[in-house]
C-alpha cells in the first residue's frame, strides 16, 4: 500500500453544506439567478482538471462514465464479485470522492498527489468489467490505457505539484523551469499583459531556439474577431532573444458555457451593477480580457450587500508554482444576516482599527474605501476547494483605488473546522476543552480580522507611466531606516508579478498577523460580544490554535526540495517561528511520546504573556512585513520571509524530525458536499445529497444531466490536443479522437 501521505484515509470526514434555509428564503428569481450563476460556476469548475495534471482530465472522464452506468451501491456488487473487499471499495469510492472535490489527483490544501489505496490489478478488473465497459468497451479500456499507470505512479517527480525537477504543473509545459517563467513573466510585464489567465507553453523552434506560446483563455480563437484590446496583442514577438506568441482559446468550449449561463442570468439580475458586471464578465471569457474581468469586478464591487453573492474567473495563483496563473473558480452564495450585521460593525470601525497598525500613516492607503462585508452560506463553491473567507478582487490597482469585498463563508467554517476531542492532537489535555469550546468563536474573529484589516490595508508606493508617485518621495520615512523611500513599483509591475513564489504566502503571513494583532483589542471583541473572560478565552484559543496550526503545518512542507506546498500552512509555521523567537516561555513546542507509545508533541501558549511578550513581537515582525511590501524591497522581503519559513533540525524545537511525527498523526482534511439546482419550468429545485463519499459522487454525476457526456469528450479533446508538452498521455484513448 502507498505512503499514508499519498492516500486518502477511508475514515475521511465527509460534511454536507447546508444551505437549505438561505435558499428557501429567496424569490423566485433570485433562485433562478443563483441557478444559472451556479450553472457557470459548475462548467467553468472543469478547466481546473486542465490546470493541474496531464492525467487529471483522463481520470475524472473514467469515473464520470463508471458511475453514470452503474451508481455506488450498484458498482459495490460488482466490484465485490471481482473480488474487492469492503474496505477495498470504500477506498475507491474515497479515492473518486477526492478527485471530484480537489478536481484532479492532486490535493487542493498542499499540492500532494493522492492514489488510489487498493491494488492496481483489483481496481482494472473493476473498471474493465463494469457496466460501463460493457457499454462502451474501446472508450473504457481506452481511458484506463491512457491515465492507469500515472493514477497509481509515486515517482518522485510525481508527488507533488511543481514547476521543471520539483513536480508536475500544467500551467506550464512540462519543459519549463523557473528561469522560463520568470522570463515569460519579463515578457507579460513589457506588452502589459496580465498572467491571471494564461498558460505557458515553450517548444524547439526551426532554429533550435526556445519558442514560447503564451495562450490566454477565452471562448474566442483565432477566428477573426471584432477588434478589441485582446486582438492588438495576439501576434509574434522577439523579447530577450526569444520568440514569444502570444494566442488565445484556452478552455474554450468549456468557457463557451460558462458565458451561456452569465448570458441567462443577466435576465434574473437584480440591479444594473449585476448587469454590467456579467456583460464584463461575457466580454473577459469571451475576448480572454483581464482588463473586462476588471471593468466587471469594478461593478461588482459597487453591488453592495446583494442577496445572492457571486463571483467568478481565474482568481486564486496559489497553485501556479511562479505564483501568477489564476486558478479557476466560481461561487454562488446567500447573505447570513446575523453574522452580517457583526461584520457590518466592524467594517464601521475599520478606519480607527487601522491606525492601531503598527506602521506609518504614510504606509496605509490615502482613504479607506469602506468595502462590504457580508457573512454567506454557500450555494456553489467550484474549483479545487472552498475556503473559509475570502478578500476579492486581486487586482492590485483595483484594490488601492476602488475598494474590495470580504466574504466569510458561515456554513464553511460550520462544517470544515468542526474538531473532535478524540482527534484533536498537540495540545495540553486542560487545553483541549477549552479549544473546543471557543476554536469556532475565535475563527470567526480571526477570519473577520484576517480579510477585512490584513488582505484590506496597507499600501503599495507606485510611480505610475507618467512618472508621477502615489507618494512624497520628500516626506516619507522608511521606519526600519529612518532613510527616504529607496524602491517602489513601476507602471505595469504588481505584487504578485514582483514577489512571485513567495507573494501569496507572505501576504497570507501579514493577514494572519494582523487577526492576531487586533484581536488583542476590547472594542474588537465586543463587535462579536465578547467581554471579561469570555473575551479572554477567544484571543487566548486563537493564539494557541495559530500555534498549533504552525505546527500541523509541517505536513505541507517537502525537505528534499526544501519547499513549501501551501501558502497558508507556511504562513502560520512563520507565525510559530517569530512568537518562539520571542522568547521568555510565550510558546514552547516539544516532542514527546503519546499513550499509544509512538512520537508525540505538545505546543503550549503562556497566556499571561501574550500582551507583554507576544504582541511587541508581533508588532516588530508586522512592521517589517508592511514596508518591506509597500517598498516592493523584494530581495529584503525574501530575506526576511524565507529566513523565518527555513525548516531545520535545530534545537530546541527540532522541527525536521517533528515533521515526521506530525505525519504520523496528521488527520486528513474534509470533503465537503455541496447541492445541485435543477430548473424544472420556473421554478428552481436544490437537490441535497448525503454526507457520504457515495453522496459526494452522486452529487457530482447528477451536476451535468444533460450534458454530461459531452463534456467529458470536450475534456479528453483539449487535454490530448495538449498531451505532447508532458511526459504522460501522448495516445487518443480509442473511441475519442
Amino acid at each position: 500500500m502507498a505512503d499514508t501521505q499519498y492516500i486518502l484515509p477511508n475514515d475521511i470526514g465527509v460534511s454536507s453544506l447546508d444551505c437549505r434555509e438561505a435558499f428557501h428564503l429567496l424569490s423566485p428569481t433570485e433562485r433562478i439567478y443563483a441557478h444559472h450563476l451556479s450553472r457557470a460556476a459548475w462548467y467553468g469548475g472543469l478547466a481546473v482538471l486542465l490546470q493541474t495534471s496531464p492525467e487529471a482530465p483522463y481520470i475524472y472522464t473514467l469515473l464520470s462514465r463508471l458511475f453514470r452506468a452503474q451508481d455506488p451501491d450498484q458498482l459495490r456488487q460488482h466490484a465485490l464479485a471481482e473480488g474487492l473487499t469492503e474496505e477495498e471499495y470504500q477506498a475507491f469510492l474515497v479515492y473518486a470522492a477526492g478527485v471530484y472535490s480537489n478536481m484532479g489527483n492532486y490535493k487542493s490544501f498542499g499540492d500532494t498527489k493522492f492514489v488510489p489505496n487498493l491494488p492496481k490489478e483489483k481496481l482494472e478488473r473493476v473498471i474493465l468489467g463494469s457496466m460501463a465497459a460493457q457499454q462502451h468497451p474501446e472508450e473504457v479500456r481506452g481511458l484506463w490505457q491512457t491515465c492507469g499507470e500515472l493514477m497509481f505512479s509515486l515517482e518522485p517527480r510525481l508527488r507533488h505539484l511543481g514547476l521543471g525537477k520539483e513536480g508536475v504543473t500544467t500551467y506550464f509545459s512540462g519543459d519549463c523551469t523557473m528561469e522560463d517563467a520568470k522570463l515569460a513573466q519579463d515578457f507579460l510585464d513589457s506588452q502589459n499583459l496580465s498572467a491571471y489567465n494564461t498558460r505557458l507553453f515553450k517548444e524547439a523552434g526551426q532554429d533550435g531556439k526556445p519558442r514560447y506560446e503564451v495562450r490566454l483563455a477565452s471562448v474566442l480563437g483565432t477566428e477573426p474577431a471584432v477588434d478589441s484590446e485582446v486582438t492588438s496583442k495576439l501576434k509574434t514577438y522577439e523579447f530577450q532573444g526569444s520568440c514569444f506568441q502570444v494566442t488565445r482559446g484556452d478552455y474554450a468550449p468549456i468557457l463557451h458555457k460558462v458565458v451561456e449561463h452569465l448570458e441567462k442570468a443577466k435576465a434574473y439580475a437584480a440591479n444594473s451593477h449585476q448587469e454590467q458586471m456579467l456583460a464584463q464578465y461575457v466580454e473577459s471569457f469571451t475576448q480572454g480580457s483581464i482588463e473586462a474581468h476588471k471593468r466587471g469586478s469594478r461593478f461588482w464591487i459597487q453591488d453592495k450587500g446583494p442577496i445572492v453573492e457571486s463571483y467568478i474567473g481565474f482568481i486564486e495563483s496559489y497553485r501556479d508554482p511562479f505564483g501568477s496563473r489564476g486558478e479557476f473558480e466560481g461561487f454562488v452564495a446567500m447573505v447570513n444576516k446575523a453574522m452580517s450585521a457583526k461584520f457590518k460593525w466592524l467594517v464601521e470601525s475599520a478606519e480607527q482599527l487601522l491606525k492601531e497598525l503598527p506602521w506609518p500613516p504614510a504606509f496605509e492607503k490615502d482613504k479607506f474605501l469602506t468595502p462590504d462585508f457580508t457573512s454567506l452560506d454557500v450555494l456553489t463553491f467550484a474549483g479545487s476547494g472552498i475556503p473559509a473567507g475570502i478578500n476579492i478582487p486581486n487586482y492590485d490597482d483595483l484594490r488601492q483605488t476602488e475598494g474590495f469585498k470580504n466574504v466569510s463563508l458561515g456554513n464553511v467554517l460550520a462544517v470544515a473546522y468542526a474538531t473532535q476531542r478524540e482527534k484533536l492532537t498537540f495540545l495540553e489535555e486542560d487545553d483541549k476543552d477549552l479549544y473546543i469550546r471557543w476554536k469556532g468563536p475565535s475563527f470567526d474573529v480571526q477570519v473577520g480580522l484576517h480579510e477585512l484589516l490584513g488582505h484590506g490595508s496597507g499600501k503599495l508606493f507606485v510611480q505610475d507611466e507618467k512618472g508621477a508617485f502615489n507618494f512624497d518621495q520628500e516626506t516619507v520615512i522608511n521606519p526600519e531606516t529612518g532613510e527616504q523611500i529607496q524602491s517602489w513599483y513601476r507602471s505595469g509591475e504588481t505584487w504578485d508579478s514582483k514577489f512571485s513564489t513567495i507573494a501569496s504566502s507572505y501576504e497570507e503571513c501579514r493577514a494572519e498577523s494582523v487577526g492576531l494583532y487586533l484581536c488583542l483589542n476590547p472594542q474588537v471583541l465586543e463587535i462579536f460580544g465578547f467581554e471579561g473572560a469570555d473575551a479572554e478565552d477567544v484571543i487566548y484559543v486563537n493564539w494557541l490554535n495559530m500555534v498549533r496550526a504552525g505546527l500541523l503545518a509541517l505536513e505541507f512542507y517537502t525537505p528534499e526540495a526544501s519547499s513549501w506546498r501551501q501558502a497558508h500552512m507556511q504562513a502560520r509555521f512563520v507565525i510559530l517561528k517569530v512568537l518562539l523567537e520571542a522568547g521568555e516561555g510565550l510558546v514552547t513546542v516539544t516532542a514527546t511520546t503519546g499513550s499509544d507509545g509512538r512520537p508525540d508533541a505538545r505546543v503550549r501558549l503562556d497566556r499571561s504573556k501574550i500582551r507583554s511578550v507576544g504582541k511587541p513581537a508581533l508588532e516588530r515582525f508586522l512592521r517589517k512585513l508592511q514596508v518591506l511590501k509597500s517598498t516592493g524591497d523584494v530581495a529584503g522581503g525574501r530575506l526576511l520571509y524565507e529566513g523565518y519559513a527555513a525548516v531545520t533540525d535545530a534545537p530546541p524545537e527540532c522541527f525536521l524530525t517533528l515533521r515526521d511525527t506530525v505525519l504520523l498523526r496528521k488527520e486528513s482534511r474534509k470533503l465537503i458536499v455541496q447541492p445541485n439546482t435543477r430548473l424544472e419550468g420556473s421554478e428552481v429545485q436544490l437537490l441535497e445529497y448525503e454526507a457520504s463519499a457515495a453522496g459526494l459522487i452522486r452529487s457530482f454525476s447528477e451536476r451535468f444531466p444533460e450534458d454530461g457526456p459531452e463534456l467529458e469528450e470536450i475534456l479528453i479533446q483539449l487535454a490530448t490536443a495538449d498531451a505532447r508538452f508532458w511526459k504522460g498521455p501522448t495516445e487518443v484513448p480509442a473511441g475519442q479522437a
